[in-house]
């Protein structure tokens, strides 16, 4: 009878082992799904500051149609879900804005990026790969696997 009980009290360690694997994997996939919905609402955010700077007229502050001096605020550089940044695109007439998540998938970390114009925004998810850990605040790397969302 005791090898029989320590059998039981073995396999419920194991069990419970497995269990608290699987919770942990479990736990990891939804920051990360999170994380990429978190930084896609921001994305949409900053993307419409953006289109609203390209229509506001050059008096008022705004871009006067073009985004040629749009720029993000110290404020919307950062924050809870990842960084961003702004890159011009020749002509003035498209931003796209990069964002890099706080979340690890692996060695990679959780990105994305929007293709924005005066009437469009289009929002692409992926990974940042090669990135140093310096180099993770400032939104740098080789961005790969994008999909539209």
């Amino acid at each position: 009878m005791g090898q029989q009980q320590l059998l039981l009290i073995v396999l419920g360690v194991i069990i419970v082992g497995i269990a608290i694997a699987v919770g942990i994997s479990m736990f990891k996939s939804s920051a990360v799904d999170a994380n990429r919905s978190a930084v896609a609402s921001d994305l949409a955010n900053l993307a419409s500051k953006a289109q609203r700077y390209y229509r506001t007229p050059i008096e008022l502050g705004g871009g006067g149609n073009s985004f040629a001096n749009f720029a993000l605020s110290p404020l919307d550089t950062g924050n809870a879900n990842g960084s961003y940044r702004v890159e011009i695109l020749t002509g003035d007439q498209k931003v796209v804005i990069h964002a890099l998540g706080k979340e690890r998938i692996g060695n990679n970390y959780v990105a994305a990026i929007d293709c924005v114009t005066a009437d469009a925004s289009r929002i692409y998810q992926g990974v940042a790969t090669g990135l140093q850990t310096t180099d993770a605040d400032k939104g740098y790397g080789t961005l790969q696997g994008w999909t539209p969302q």
